[in-house]
């Protein structure tokens, strides 16, 4: 039994924010219901390829980037523009703890889905919709996606190599990172509206924007520029208060080195053969080293072309200084430490055979985190969520399939 194995989820949502909130919470044990369009779907089931391969090595119609988000859901289709799909969907919702939908403001009024109109079928409804720029402001009526986000909220403007450096110039992250941290900051909000609904009861209305995570998440660049009043610029794989912190050349490729503390790099100086940079007064603490990074970092990217990355990453890790190759993904899930900490996993699938998944990073002592059921099939649990949830008989089912409502 998960930790959250009491709660209902309606997840209306599509694409990643919305899902990966989704999906952390069927992880943890919660009934996650995904209401989708008859026929097409999560938007993602169609980015692809790739997509998945049956057992004879034939694609199916499953997009590997619809498997990133979706385990442990059941799908159910609803063709909700229906006065009969809306009613569908506000009898599941009053039976439900928490709604998951990232419409565009307003767009769920129009149905008789928004938050008023279920709260008044289900006060204790927490309603979480999540926008590009929320439901108020001026931007409140636009659509957001993460990599016009990651431009217009800053991240872009600190990602990239430095100006004047060949191939300068702003980029994206290369995963959907402003999705994924809303998904993240989604699902505590809600865990926290949850504990208040348990105190003092009621639910409430969640307004999680990506533009609103984009610029939480600049952290202490963010605390660099309102202190300062200038602007951090690109500096490619280095660290606007950290030196050294940035790769560095070996032998036979490239490295990492993440020094923290003076310590550690006293550490690492003997190690490059050159202690004497631990009492330099141009780089014997942070503070000087940060100032002279222009003075120390061609030192040290002459020293560190005389060893593998491997034998840094051994050398330095016998003395505490970390530091680490620069894997593909290949290396990353042949990494003995993944392996360990079982990354790789995989879900019997109906289609496939099995499918591959990537796992929780949640570990909990007492509730663990349990893989129930691969990524749903489009539509694969309509009937059986109608019955069991909302008592329908199969002759209801059946008219309503018929009448093309689900």
């Amino acid at each position: 039994m998960g930790a959250l194995s009491h709660l209902r989820v309606l997840d209306l949502s599509r694409v990643l924010a919305g899902p990966w909130s989704g999906q952390i919470l069927a992880d943890l044990g919660a009934e996650v219901i995904k209401v989708e369009r008859p026929g097409n779907g999560d938007d993602t089931r169609a980015w692809g390829p790739p997509f998945l391969k049956d057992a004879y090595g034939e694609n199916t119609s499953e997009a590997a980037y619809y498997l990133s988000a979706n385990r442990n859901k059941e799908s159910v289709t609803i063709d909700f523009t229906q006065p009969e799909g809306q009613q569908l969907v506000r009898d599941l919702a009053a039976k439900s703890d928490i709604l998951i939908e990232n419409f565009k403001v307003g767009g769920l009024a129009a149905y008789g889905l928004d938050y008023e109109s279920l709260k008044a079928v289900n006060p204790e409804l927490i309603y979480c919709s999540i926008t590009g720029f929320g439901q108020t402001g001026p931007y409140a009526g636009r659509a957001g996606y993460d990599f016009m986000i990651q431009g217009l909220g800053g991240l872009m403007s600190l990602t990239g190599r430095p100006e004047g450096d060949e191939g300068a110039g702003p980029v994206k992250v290369g995963v959907a990172l402003t999705d994924i941290l809303t998904g993240l900051y989604s699902t505590v909000a809600i865990l926290a509206a949850l504990a208040h609904r348990d105190h003092d009861g009621g639910g409430q209305h969640i307004d999680m924007a990506l533009l609103d995570v984009q610029v939480a998440c600049l952290a202490n660049q963010a605390m660099n520029y309102l202190t300062t009043g200038v602007s951090p610029k690109r500096l490619g794989n280095a660290h606007p208060n950290i030196v050294p912190y940035q790769d560095f050349p070996t032998a036979d490729g490239d490295f990492i080195l993440t020094v923290g503390n003076d310590s550690q790099f006293r550490k690492f100086a003997e190690v490059a053969g050159q202690p004497q940079w631990a009492d330099d007064p141009r780089f014997s603490t942070n503070k000087v080293r940060v100032a002279n990074r222009a003075e120390l970092i061609p030192l040290i990217r002459q020293a560190t072309v005389f060893k593998t990355t491997a034998e840094w990453v051994s050398r330095l890790e016998r003395v505490g200084v970390p530091c680490g190759p620069i894997n593909d993904l290949a290396q990353v899930f042949a990494d003995p430490q993944v392996k360990a900490r079982g990354l790789a996993m995989q879900l019997p699938h109906a289609l496939a055979g099995m499918v591959p998944q990537v796992a929780s990073p949640i570990r909990l002592s007492k509730t663990p985190v349990e893989y129930r059921s691969a990524p749903p099939l489009l539509g694969e649990h309509t009937a059986q969520v109608l019955q069991r949830v909302l008592g329908l008989g199969a002759a209801n089912v059946a008219a309503l399939r018929g009448a093309g409502v689900i």
